[in-house]
């Protein structure tokens, strides 16, 4: 088995993707408020708003325990709802020497995709990672909804 991996996961939204994306590119600040237990903090540190060169850093808790991630935004794709965010600190590069989520949105679907290299092949897939970014995918959905 290789230290590579690629997992992707799509989830449907009836909100429509495009709500998904628009809340994770412009309004980022808000998903604290919205998954409330699941992510408790979310800064920007670098770049001032989510585009490409930006710094950001999220306090989450997955399966129960409390995380730390810092990210580097490597592209963000308008046409295609996407967004591409490099992990460069925290608790998963402590598993992976490289780890990257990409997420998009395409009509009644959100899309994660996460592409990484483990270090050593003891290391589980990231399937509870994905099942978290579902979680959070829901939690949002629901909030949009009750608007």
């Amino acid at each position: 088995m290789g230290l590579k991996g690629k997992l992707i996961g799509s989830v449907e939204v009836k909100c429509g993707g495009h709500l998904i994306h628009d809340l994770f590119h412009t309004n980022t600040h808000h998903i604290p408020n919205i998954c409330r237990g699941k992510v408790n903090h979310f800064e920007i540190h670098e770049g001032g708003s989510i585009k490409v060169g930006s710094v950001v850093s999220w306090k989450y808790n997955d399966d129960g325990k409390d995380k730390i991630v810092k990210q580097v935004i490597d592209a963000v794709d308008p046409q295609k709802k996407s967004i591409t965010w490099k992990v460069i600190g925290g608790d998963l590069l402590e598993l992976y020497n490289s780890f990257t989520v990409i997420t998009s949105c395409d009509k009644q679907w959100t899309t994660w995709t996460f592409e990484y290299e483990k270090k050593t092949e003891e290391t589980l897939e990231p399937l509870v990672l994905l099942g978290f970014a579902f979680d959070l995918t829901k939690d949002i959905e629901n909030h949009l909804l009750k608007k």
